[in-house]
């Protein structure tokens, strides 16, 4: 009796947390007029692929889509082998000054310069209306170096020894030894650092102001935010006749919904492949034998 209850409180908490996603791409299926009249469930009641034909054609969206892409691939492989590589060095035995530089990464995860002192920064690194803007400021991440080196502390000691022994330095101990057996916790942290490339928004908006380098999250904040889709289709559509007949199964919600389907897929897809991962890379980076 306790087991079926328990089953059934999660079956509830299941389909509570669910629904909300659900209930998005069913909206983004729906005529936006349709949709627009509400008592939109669990099913389209007028079926059309309009909302994802004007989201796939917009060549902003596409654009953004490609810089979001980039940036995960590229922002995600800086920040692993930099930070891995930290954490590698805070791990070695007899590093002089050790908790000392500890205390100072520590401090950095309670306290930082505040986002104006940032902002300066960035402006006179020369890195304002910039691709790297959305990479370098995030290559190092103190939360991740700890985990990193929580799990390198882990590995047994007569492994480095014997890659002494055999004249490896500490970078080819690093490349040679410890990156092929670390790939559990590796796989974790560049899952947990991809999505925070793929999701954020919020550097481009304060950094970028060229369309042309705002990735599909930032955009797709913009159309939460304005009815900017409307706008750009009522530029983009020159026959009048044809934009009212495109505009009357779409709505800026029902294109919202799209955008965000659109954006939220790749990471949907990614999920399922390194989920294995995750318990054990976790675990193995927070605990230490």
């Amino acid at each position: 009796m306790l087991q079926a209850s328990i089953y059934a409180l999660l079956t509830v908490f299941g389909i509570a947390s669910l629904y909300p996603f659900w209930n998005s791409i069913v909206i983004s299926f729906n005529t936006g007029a349709d949709t627009a009249l509400g008592g939109l469930t669990v099913w389209p009641r007028q079926f059309t692929l309009e909302n994802y034909a004007i989201v796939l054609q917009d060549k902003r969206l596409l654009n953004s889509f490609v810089v979001s892409v980039t940036r995960t691939v590229i922002g995600t492989a800086l920040s692993i082998f930099f930070t891995a590589l930290f954490g590698y060095g805070m791990s070695v035995r007899g590093l002089i000054g050790k908790k000392g530089y500890m205390i100072f990464c520590i401090v950095t995860l309670y306290f930082s310069g505040g986002l104006i002192p940032f902002f300066l920064l960035n402006r006179e690194l020369g890195m304002m209306n910039s691709f790297w803007v959305l990479v370098i400021p995030s290559i190092i991440s103190v939360w991740n170096m700890i985990v990193f080196r929580t799990f390198f502390m882990g590995l047994p000691a007569g492994l480095e020894e014997s890659a002494k022994i055999d004249g490896c330095n500490h970078l080819g101990i690093f490349f040679k030894i410890v990156v092929p057996i670390s790939g559990p916790v590796m796989a974790t942290l560049s899952l947990f650092t991809a999505v925070y490339h793929w999701n954020d928004w919020f550097t481009a908006s304060i950094f970028i102001s060229n369309t042309d380098l705002l990735p599909i999250q930032t955009v797709l904040q913009q159309i939460m935010n304005s009815n900017i889709m409307s706008d750009q289709l009522m530029q983009a559509n020159s026959a009048a006749q044809e934009h009212m007949t495109r505009m009357m199964s779409v709505t800026t919600k029902s294109l919202t919904m799209a955008t965000m389907m659109v954006a939220t897929l790749p990471v949907i897809l990614v999920y399922p492949f390194l989920q294995k991962y995750f318990v054990k890379g976790v675990l193995v980076g927070s605990l230490k034998e």
